[in-house]
């Protein structure tokens, strides 16, 4: 059968993409293609579920105005199709006087992202969170909560309903971009399309590299531990509680949050993967391992974060250390309070100068769109990221 319209991967993201071109040609012939027997399987499944706000991100990055118009896409979602969603507000908290103008900082962005937040003092952050050690927060009452696995699960079955096709267990093996179509071969059978997007994730770069697409960029995946409180310390946890982030390190430092099946997650460090779909401390493969390790822009990275990069790996491998950093934030957590917790691998995109991308990052083909970078916020931004997919489709099509 010929495609109008393909898609690699089987996220969110990629679900959302579906979706929002049945919503723009009602008529198109599309598929979904899948490696796993189920859809969200990888980074969507191992979501932190937590609806983002927009509030650190770059003022006229895709991350800003996707995460901000996908915050209120998101809940609208939930609430025409029945999904518990809680729009709960979080408190990023300044422990230190020396964070106040990291802090200050951030405000000023979020207020330039167009948030609705507030600057709250001491006592008004122990009216939200009694058990934090802060002097001063930012009140983020749009950041929510919700299982991105049952979004994206409700996603491919309108997919369906429109007549769109999810094809599992299909993993692209080779990619033939030609003038009036692209081929895809998989190991199940071969696939003809006219045009297809590329939202493979952890696969992205590769399966960019099978279409010929030339980018100085690889993916390295960063695993993110997480413990969870134990039932009877939940009560230290309102709602989602963040430090203020680390300028100087590219992830947001480990934070409480308040999953919607009530369980309280607690982290995630962030330490290098030796398997893309690494969700354990032994999981190895040799393919992904030499594709970091061969990269000059990884050890231009590691060179460049040293310091904090053996900080998160001792917090990996000793909870005293994991624990003395969630007293900073939480001082009446102790060990025995944390349970191990769920792991997820996050996609990101590293050039080889060592720099991350700190955005979305989408590249043409002949017949195609490539999504290479779409970590976090990703999944809040997925029903805008579609919608933005379909614009650069619209544009395509005037082009040719």
């Amino acid at each position: 059968m010929m495609y109008d319209y393909v898609i690699i991967g089987g996220g969110i993201v990629g679900l959302a993409v579906g979706m929002a071109i049945l919503n723009w040609k009602p008529n198109a012939a599309i598929a979904v293609l899948e490696k796993e027997k189920s859809v969200a399987a990888h980074q969507t499944g191992h979501n932190s579920g937590v609806i983002h706000s927009g509030i650190y991100y770059r003022p006229g990055s895709y991350k800003a105005k996707l995460a901000k118009k996908g915050n209120e896409a998101m809940y609208r979602f939930c609430h025409e199709h029945g999904i518990d969603a809680e729009m709960c507000g979080k408190v990023i908290v300044a422990n230190k006087e020396e964070e106040l103008v990291l802090l200050e900082n951030l405000y000023k962005r979020g207020i330039e992202n167009g948030l609705s937040i507030r600057m709250i003092e001491e006592r008004e952050l122990h009216e939200l969170e009694p058990y934090v050690n802060g002097i001063k927060a930012i009140h983020v009452p749009a950041t929510g909560i919700v299982n991105f696995k049952k979004v994206a699960e409700k996603m491919a079955e309108i997919i369906q309903e429109k007549g769109g096709q999810i094809l599992l267990d299909h993993k692209v093996e080779s990619i033939t971009e030609k003038n009036d179509e692209a081929v895809i071969d998989t190991n199940q059978h071969t696939i003809k399309t006219s045009f297809y997007i590329n939202c493979a994730g952890l696969y992205s770069d590769r399966i960019a590299k099978l279409a010929n697409i030339q980018t100085d960029l690889r993916i390295v995946p960063f695993r993110g531990e997480y413990y969870q409180l134990k039932p009877e310390k939940r009560y230290l946890v309102k709602n989602l509680i963040y430090p203020v982030p680390n300028p100087n390190f590219p992830f947001l430092g480990v934070h409480f949050t308040r999953m919607i099946d009530g369980t309280v997650d607690v982290g995630p460090n962030a330490v290098l993967s030796f398997k893309r779909e690494g969700y354990l401390k032994t999981d190895f493969s040799f393919m992904d391992t030499k594709d970091v390790l061969f990269f000059k822009g990884f050890w231009k990275l590691a060179s460049r974060y040293a310091k904090e990069g053996i900080e998160e790996m001792a917090r990996s491998f000793s909870k005293r250390q994991f624990v003395k950093n969630v007293q900073q934030l939480m001082p009446d957590i102790e060990e025995d309070d944390l349970l191990p917790g769920p792991s997820g691998v996050r996609a990101q995109a590293l050039k080889e100068d060592g720099t991350l991308v700190d955005d979305f990052y989408i590249v043409h083909g002949r017949r195609s769109i490539h999504v290479l970078n779409a970590p976090s916020p990703a999944a809040t931004a997925s029903i805008e990221i579609g919608k933005e997919i379909v614009r650069q489709l619209e544009e395509f099509r005037l082009a040719i």
